[in-house]
């Protein structure tokens, strides 16, 4: 459980890194903390060290809601609470952390590079803090190009007024991370409503049953709720669900 634990401490703070990296790009070699020869490990000041620190506790919120699958897992987590008709069941804390340990797992692959390339050589002194930065910035650019759409792409680059790249992987990562958090919600919802058809072909049975023999006092969604429940349960839908959201990020 230690090396577990230590081998989730490490994903951690890689991501944080490549957060960091992915939001100072512009800070390289050429500032004064730079020139003054500030390097982590063995930074010589403690005050550039905490404010490192207190830099990557900051960007941990925006590092996971924007660069990283939670975005879709908990749209489609939404929509499937939705269409069962559970209403607060699962609560949020519930499928919030289903969110976090699946975009763990699904990320642990680029934390696992991201570490290599950059926290590995500054801790034994061969790059700088700032050098671990850039290098870092790499392995989450590729992961959200990956699964961002061109047509999302093309919005922001026409936006930005920049001309149209040779590849994807030169484009700044203000025009990559804005693109990738728009795919992520196409598909979420798209996902979402694949997930919505069923449960709603139910109600729509439920409704018109009830309507027609007269039980006009009794509710629809009392009588279909337990149903639909029925239905996932037997059909094992977490399982599938979740399998099926993994699965689209491979």
């Amino acid at each position: 459980m230690e090396v577990g634990f230590g081998r989730a401490c490490k994903g951690a703070v890689a991501l944080a890194i490549a957060g960091l990296g992915t939001s100072l790009p512009a800070l390289g070699a050429r500032g004064p903390a730079h020139q003054a020869g500030l390097q982590i490990p063995g930074v010589g000041s403690v005050s550039w060290t905490i404010l490192i620190f207190l830099t990557f506790i900051t960007l941990i919120p925006a590092v996971l809601l924007s660069m990283t699958p939670f975005v879709r897992i908990i749209v489609v987590f939404h929509f499937l609470r939705q269409a069962l008709g559970t209403e607060s069941a699962p609560s949020n804390q519930i499928l919030i952390g289903l969110a976090l340990f699946l975009t763990y797992f699904i990320m642990q692959p680029v934390a696992g590079r991201i570490f290599q390339a950059s926290v590995v050589p500054m801790e034994s002194g061969k790059i700088t803090a700032w050098q671990a930065l850039d290098r870092s910035a790499t392995p989450i650019r590729n992961f959200m190009l990956k699964f961002t759409r061109e047509k999302d792409l093309a919005v922001f680059v026409k936006a930005a007024n920049l001309p149209r790249p040779k590849d994807p992987k030169d484009l700044p990562l203000r025009v990559v991370v804005p693109a990738y958090i728009i795919s992520e919600l196409q598909a979420g919802f798209q996902i979402g409503l694949v997930l919505f058809l069923p449960f709603m072909v139910i109600d729509l049975v439920v409704a018109s049953v009830t309507t027609s023999v007269g039980m006009l006092q009794l509710p629809p969604v009392v009588i279909s709720t337990p149903l639909k429940i029925l239905l996932f349960v037997m059909v094992d839908g977490w399982s599938l669900v979740v399998g099926s959201l993994i699965k689209s990020f491979h």
